[in-house]
C-alpha cells in the first residue's frame, strides 16, 4: 500500500476490539502498537516515534484526553484520532480543543477508519511539502488563494465560507467528510444554527459545480458530505 509503512499508536482498552483493529490496520500494511491503558500508552509515545495517535476517550488509569494533552506536550505535530461512544457537544468540542484532528463515534467500520487515518497522513505530508493552492475538480479548476473557481472562460468568485467549505471537500475527495468535523474545522461550534448554515453552503456549491455532471456532493446520511470526482486516471 505504502512504499514505507507507517507507525500508528492505538490505545483501547476493550481488548477484543483493539486486537482486532490492530490486525486489521497490520493487515493493510500499518505497524501498529496496542496499548490496552492510558499510561501504557503515554509510555509506548515516549520510547517510540509514531506517525499517528488512535486513542479511545474511556480507558482506565489515564483517559484519552488526558493522554493526548500530554502527547501534544511532547510533540505538537503528531496527528491525533479519537474513538469514542460519546458524541456529546461538549466532548467533542473537548477533543478539538486539545488538538484532535478527527473523532470517531463508536461503532464505527474498521474501512472507515482506515481511510480517516490515510486522510489525515495525507494532509500532514501536504503541509509539510508546499500548501495546495489550487485543485482541479473534473473540469472546474479551483483557486483557493483567489478564491474562483474556473469553468472554460467563466469564472465565479466564492465567499470565504464557501471556499473554506470546498477546500475541505476538496482535501477529502471521493472521501466522506464528516459533518462534525466539518463544522469544528470551519464554524468552531456544532449548533443547530450552524448546521443549518453549512446545509445552505452544501447547496450553495452543488449549484456552482452543476456545468460538470461528473461532478457531485453527494449526502451520505447519518456521517456527513463526498465530494465526487473523477479520477485522474479514469
Amino acid at each position: 500500500m505504502r512504499e514505507e509503512k507507517l507507525h500508528i499508536l492505538l490505545c483501547e482498552d476493550d481488548e477484543n476490539l483493539g486486537m482486532l483493529l490492530r490486525e486489521y490496520l497490520q493487515a493493510k500494511g500499518l505497524v501498529t502498537d496496542l496499548m490496552t491503558d492510558g499510561e501504557k500508552g503515554l509510555k509506548a509515545f515516549q520510547k517510540s516515534k509514531y506517525d499517528i495517535c488512535v486513542l479511545d476517550v474511556m480507558m482506565p488509569k489515564k483517559d484519552g484526553f488526558t493522554l493526548a494533552q500530554d502527547i501534544r506536550a511532547i510533540n505538537s505535530e503528531t496527528p491525533i484520532i479519537f474513538l469514542t461512544a460519546k458524541n456529546l457537544k461538549e466532548d467533542i468540542l473537548n477533543g478539538f480543543k486539545i488538538g484532535a484532528d478527527d473523532y470517531i463515534s463508536k461503532p464505527f467500520s474498521m474501512e472507515e477508519l482506515l481511510f480517516r487515518i490515510e486522510a489525515i497522513i495525507r494532509r500532514v505530508k501536504g503541509k509539510k511539502t508546499k500548501e495546495v493552492t489550487e485543485y482541479q475538480i473534473g473540469k472546474y479548476l479551483f483557486d483557493t488563494q483567489k478564491q474562483i473557481l474556473s469553468f472554460d472562460d467563466q469564472q465565479t468568485r466564492l465567499t470565504t465560507k464557501e471556499c473554506e467549505l470546498l477546500t475541505l471537500l476538496c482535501s477529502h475527495k471521493n472521501q466522506i467528510l464528516e459533518r462534525n468535523y466539518t463544522l469544528m474545522t470551519i464554524w468552531e461550534e456544532n449548533t443547530y444554527f450552524n448546521a443549518r448554515s453549512m446545509d445552505v453552503y452544501i447547496t450553495k456549491l452543488r449549484k456552482h459545480l452543476k456545468d460538470d455532471e461528473t461532478v457531485q456532493i453527494m449526502n451520505i446520511h447519518g456521517k456527513g458530505y463526498k465530494l465526487v470526482v473523477p479520477e485522474p486516471n479514469n
